[in-house]
């Protein structure tokens, strides 16, 4: 196994440009850009589907389908009115029915990245629909992030029974294929039964040992955003301000991955420059509105121009692209 002490590479304006972003052709359609599939939200948080799937666009995605709760999907529908908006049957406890997976099914092959978790309720029923859906995605080119809630997969493997019968006793889960997880420290302790402070002490350590465990990139957000990936190979990013650390920010890092891993970046690639451009949107609107008080609904309009100047502007190069706060405080993304 690759040791779990590898030096950590800087994510700045050397290193993006270095990793440049798949770019469509200039004769390209909408097919070319990539279809993004974002699965989540719930009667009482519409607004995290709202956010990660305006994100996704945002970073480029030529096509978006959001899958979310029959009873917000009107809602959804309107706010989005560039997406294709499916309702899945909920159940009490405002989480998805196993059933979503036929609703979903047609889309397998046709989407090239998939986002679950924002705005999702129930983390049982959520690991059920999550063991559900990844054999079907097994053998294609399709992105899978898991986000907030849909992370409890890990901890609810399928039992030998087949999906629905999940072992919330016998974790750790493995993933056949890696995908890419987005917890913060407090999420990460939940995933781990590690204490929090421990975490937090030493994220290097603790993104690597998950990362291998699991088989899966792991982006530990924070100010300082550790991004692991099964192999050992370690990325950071630091600083930014206090600002992105509000309600709604990490669903809008979530929704910004998924947009780039729907144009072609890999899980890595994307992952580390959705961290970058999440928080140099961030340093932009306190330039101008102050570090505290900008909404996580206004990031997302920067996200163009900021990929553009990542790409390669000269004048750009000396600017620090800073760390994130990306989800800091629990029932906050």
């Amino acid at each position: 196994m690759t040791p779990t002490h590898a030096r950590p590479r800087d994510i700045d304006s050397s290193l993006l440009r270095g990793w440049p972003l798949p770019m469509p052709s200039s004769e390209g359609d909408k097919e070319t850009r990539g279809h993004v599939l974002i699965l989540g939200g719930s009667c009482d948080m519409p607004g995290a589907v709202i956010l990660a799937a305006t994100a996704a666009m945002r970073a480029g995605a030529g096509k978006l389908t959001i899958a979310t709760g029959r009873s917000v999907a009107q809602l959804v529908a309107l706010a989005i009115p560039e997406s294709r908006v499916l309702g899945l049957a909920e159940n009490a406890a405002g989480g998805f029915t196993v059933e979503a997976v036929a609703a979903l099914d047609p889309l397998a092959d046709k989407i090239n990245a998939i986002l679950v978790g924002p705005g999702m309720q129930d983390e049982a029923a959520t690991a059920r629909l999550v063991h559900a859906l990844l054999p079907r995605l097994e053998g294609s080119d399709t992105s899978v992030l898991l986000d907030a809630e849909a992370m409890g997969a890990i901890l609810r493997a399928p039992a030998a029974g087949g999906a629905n019968d999940e072992d919330p006793v016998n974790p750790p889960f493995r993933f056949n294929v890696p995908v890419l997880l987005t917890p913060h420290a407090g999420e990460m302790a939940h995933l781990t039964g590690i204490d929090k402070d421990a975490i937090l002490a030493a994220p290097d350590r603790h993104a690597l040992e998950a990362a291998q465990r699991w088989n899966a990139v792991v982006a530990l957000k924070g100010a300082r955003t550790v991004i692991a990936a099964p192999d050992g190979t370690l990325w950071q990013h630091e600083g930014g301000n206090v600002g992105l650390a509000t309600s709604g920010s990490g669903d809008v890092l979530a929704g910004i991955i998924a947009g780039l891993a729907a144009r072609g970046a890999g899980l890595a690639q994307a992952a580390s420059w959705g961290v970058a451009l999440h928080a140099r949107a961030g340093e932009r609107l306190a330039e101008r509105l102050g570090r505290l008080g900008y909404l996580a609904r206004e990031l997302p309009d920067e996200i163009p121009a900021l990929m553009e100047q990542a790409a390669g502007d000269p004048a750009d190069a000396a600017d620090g692209l800073s760390g994130s706060f990306a989800g800091g405080v629990k029932g906050g993304t």
